[in-house]
């Protein structure tokens, strides 16, 4: 059965909603001509609704319907439809240089003689600030206060930036720094559940892609989400549709209900573990049956958190009347929250417990068998039952003495008074904000050991770098009313900061003296957080290992100081009459936990603290930004420049060319991920970009991060291709290093690519399978422009990053299977001709790659240009996505 455009209007209708008369696409009426979307998964309805409701038959085609409506569970579709999201959220990190590029793109539709104020976000895009603040000071009362004015001194060109941009764009918001972390920002405020664009008077599902992995968060509202790169951010942004794979949806049956002592932490790192071994990588997870009533909108929210953990591109928990009650619970509006349960049900997206749709593949996990658990030492699906936990690490320390000699231990003086370090200590202990403060269940529980603990004299050990940093300015509020502030504080876990910390590595410096005593004893430590993230070497350079946790564990751990430690028999330590005080003597009941709830928590906490969500303190207030439709660039800022991609972008693209005469920049390996290619974390001493910096007067301890500078092209596309652990293989060293052709020099990537630029030489990259892997970021594709590479030619591509090339205007092409750089007898040192791009382009063609050698010799292999629809044709012969936007946004495009 084939869709007609008459059908897709029978689908519109007129719907009188509590708000007044709306326009709704009602795709349960598709059951009235014979498609049975009452059997389709809630996630996959959501996605033809955007479809149905965008069809142009131009972007949007019938065919795009079909595929959704006819969606077959265990197919691999390797069709794509073109998915627009209601809107789009933005972290400060991945959100300066997307800014930045509409900064640039309005000076370049003013040099065109049109009106820059053309250049707008064309959906809602609000941007947090949240992933700057670092924990400096802790473990007194205004460490707050002292880390956001640190804060704001490493930060204030990339502020200053982002306050213009609040008032020069439309469609664009910021939340200034301290107003809590994107996630619950988005679930507490922002997520509407069902959007009401009050432009057309319409009302459709609240859907949101945001440019950070854990956007899926928001999914445990039944808001469909999930995390994108800054390119395809950026596309969004501009008008232009996210491309995916029509997904596969996997079902989680839940059932039963969690015993007492089991926290939703416990069930998510149990979930994450469960769901890593079924291969939910690419896929959506959707959870159901009668165990969801068990758990509340805030243990959803931190279950879809963890998508990314377990591999899913988001886990979909459908709204249900528990959503309803969050939603009034977190101070929305009374007639809104009516809205979102009559809309819903009238289209056939309301969760009832007869919900038994078709499922790529359905498991059952019983939430009555979750242990407590923590994960680690360097994954989050490497669950450990507490029960087990002091024998699994003991072995892990064991092993890393028994490779130095033997155990160590060594005497620190802190506050004049020496204490002892030894293997296994715990030196981390983060109560942080991503995964678990959106959770009163185990910040109340926290707040409760502590008092229990301090009640019974009990002390955070000396060498415990404490930190509280919630998700919400809401949590403080609760823990004070609750009278537990107080404890928590007394232990050190003052608050730190209202932002992403631990998790991302911003955990910021030991005190001295333990830094010291590690880094000369080569000492066993540890950090223990409640985060989502523990990868080896994240959370901190010193520590050899990484415990996700409940805060309650972590504020158990901080108490004992080490790791290894049997909860169930050894004490947390002992109150003033020697006495020993246990896990069970301060761990509270469930029924504790929810009547402080009860008693507590109001809808008029939220309303208070995201009233003004977008007025920040007196630092963000102070500071002085332009005003205008264009940006005035400081040329000495070494955070902010104006990005090139625009340059000499005339009205009309250049007619394509072939590629001829390029040389290889680089010869590598299977499975290069994205983190090899984009700039990211410190940035070395030794670098081309430490050089710049210091060069403009940057002094090495101010260097701050690569994603810090993710606004200056000038540093990032230094960075690129120097990652640590690449490896390319025309030399016999890691790193970012190559050899420039044909004196043989080496040198780093940069320096060779400006030589090559200099002499009028494009650039090529070889690569084996499965190039460009990993999480999507725009720097990857962004550098590998700006390091003027014309193509990448790899055995295969994942899926992402191919896009990214296309969006930037490098081409991807994909070598025949079997054929590879290595049995084509590549050392670098030859010369590259790509041959059929000035014939035209059609989606997949076949172009001839001929490789002259050093003595003369020449081989040609057919390979396929890996733009794989005509959209992504259009873009590469514009240049890019960018060039592209560009001309269209000022009329060259109709």
């Amino acid at each position: 059965m084939s869709i007609s455009a008459k059908d897709l209007e029978h689908i519109k209708e007129q719907w009188s909603s509590p708000i007044g008369k709306l326009s709704i696409w009602n795709i349960s009426k598709f059951e009235e001509i014979g498609f049975r979307v009452s059997k389709l998964p809630i996630s996959i309805r959501i996605l033809l609704e955007s479809v149905v409701r965008n069809y142009d038959d131009k972007v949007v085609k019938a065919e795009d319907v079909e595929s959704l409506l006819k969606w077959d569970p265990k197919a691999q579709y390797p069709k794509e439809i073109p998915f627009i999201p209601a809107r789009l959220i933005l972290q400060d990190f991945t959100g300066v240089p997307l800014v930045a590029d509409l900064a640039a793109m309005r000076d370049a539709v003013a040099k065109l003689g049109k009106d820059p104020r053309l250049v707008n976000p064309l959906i809602p895009v609000d941007l947090v600030i949240d992933h700057s603040i670092q924990v400096d000071y802790f473990g007194v009362a205004d460490a707050l206060r002292l880390n956001m004015k640190l804060e704001f001194e490493r930060n204030r060109e990339r502020y200053v930036f982002l306050k213009w941009a609040q008032s020069a764009f439309n469609n664009f918001k910021v939340v200034p720094p301290g107003r809590g972390i994107i996630h619950q920002v988005n679930i507490e405020y922002l997520a509407k559940v069902v959007f009401v664009n009050q432009n057309n008077a319409s009302a459709y599902p609240d859907t949101v892609l945001g440019t950070d992995s854990h956007t899926t968060m928001v999914s445990g509202i039944g808001v469909l989400g999930w995390g994108v790169g800054g390119i395809e951010a950026e596309a969004v942004m501009l008008g232009q549709p996210h491309y995916i794979t029509v997904p596969q949806v996997v079902g989680v049956r839940l059932v039963g209900e969690p015993r007492e002592g089991v926290t939703a932490t416990d069930i998510v790192l149990n979930i994450t573990e469960f769901l890593r071994k079924r291969n939910v990588v690419g896929k959506i997870v959707e959870y159901y049956g009668p165990g969801i009533k068990a758990l509340p909108a805030w243990d959803r929210a931190t279950v879809s958190n963890m998508a990314p953990e377990y591999g899913a591109t988001t886990g979909l928990f459908p709204v249900d009347e528990l959503t309803l009650s969050y939603l009034r619970l977190t101070g929305r509006d009374e007639a809104h929250v009516k809205l979102v349960e009559e809309y819903l049900r009238h289209v056939g997206l309301f969760y009832t417990e007869d919900y038994e749709p078709m499922f790529s593949e359905s498991y059952q996990f019983d939430l009555s068998e979750v242990e407590p658990a923590i994960a680690g030492p360097r994954n989050p699906d490497e669950k450990i039952p507490l029960k087990a936990a002091k024998a699994t690490v003991s072995k892990l320390i064991d092993e890393y003495a028994n490779s130095r000699g033997g155990k160590k231990s060594t005497l620190v003086n802190l506050n004049d008074e020496n204490v002892k370090l030894s293997d296994g200590a715990v030196v981390i202990a983060a109560i942080t904000s991503c995964t678990n403060t959106s959770n009163p269940t185990v910040l109340i529980g926290a707040g409760l050991i502590a008092k229990k603990a301090v009640e019974r004299g009990l002390r955070t050990k000396p060498w415990v770098k404490t930190s509280l940093a919630p998700g919400s300015r809401v949590v403080t509020d609760y823990l004070t009313t609750a009278g537990l502030m107080p404890y928590l504080e007394a232990l050190g876990f003052h608050v730190t900061g209202y932002g992403c910390t631990v998790c991302i590595g911003n955990t910021g410096p030991l005190p001295e003296p333990i830094a010291k005593a590690i880094r000369e004893n080569d000492i066993y430590t540890v950090a223990v957080l409640s985060g989502n993230r523990n990868y080896e070497g994240r959370i901190h350079p010193l520590v050899k290992a990484a415990y996700l946790a409940s805060p309650m564990l972590v504020v158990a751990y901080a108490l004992a100081g080490r790791v290894d430690i049997d909860f169930d028999n050894e004490p947390l330590g002992y109150d003033p009459n020697g006495r020993p005080v246990y896990l069970r003597d301060v761990w509270p009941s469930v029924s504790e936990i929810n009547s402080i709830i009860r008693n507590t928590i109001v809808p008029e906490m939220f309303r208070r603290k995201y009233e003004d969500v977008y007025k920040g303190d007196e630092f963000w207030e102070g500071l002085k930004a332009p005003s205008g439709v264009l940006y005035q660039w400081d040329p000495s800022s070494t955070y902010i420049r104006k990005p090139p991609f625009f340059d000499n972008v005339a009205p009309e693209p250049a007619p394509l060319r072939d590629i001829k005469g390029a040389r290889i920049l680089l010869l590598l390996g299977d499975k290069i991920t994205t983190d090899h290619i984009s700039p990211a974390g410190s940035i070395p001493l030794d670098s081309p970009a430490a050089k710049y910096l210091m060069e403009r007067g940057v002094k090495p301890e101010e260097f701050n991060t690569y994603g810090s500078r993710r606004g200056n092209h000038e540093v990032m596309v230094r960075g690129g291709f120097s990652n640590i652990k690449l490896r390319n293989l025309m030399v016999n060293r890691d790193g970012g290093y190559t050899v420039h052709w044909p004196d043989g020099k080496v040198m780093t990537v940069y320096d060779a690519a400006v030589q090559y630029q200099s002499e009028g030489i494009p650039l090529v990259v070889f690569a084996g399978k499965q190039y460009g892997s990993g999480s999507s970021r725009d720097w990857a594709a962004k550098a590998t422009l700006l390091l003027g590479v014309k193509a990448v030619i790899a055995e295969s591509f994942e899926r992402i990053h191919r896009s990214n090339l296309v969006d930037m205007g490098v081409l991807p092409i994909q070598l025949p299977e079997g054929v590879s750089w290595k049995n084509l007898g590549l050392t670098g040192n030859e010369i590259v001709d790509i041959i059929g791009i000035e014939g035209g382009l059609e989606p997949r063609k076949k172009l001839t790659i001929r490789i002259t050698k050093p003595d003369g010799s020449v081989k040609e292999v057919e390979a396929i240009a890996r733009l794989d629809n005509e959209v992504e044709v259009e873009y590469y012969r514009h240049g890019g996505i960018l060039p592209y936007m560009l001309r269209k946004l000022a009329g060259y495009i109709k």
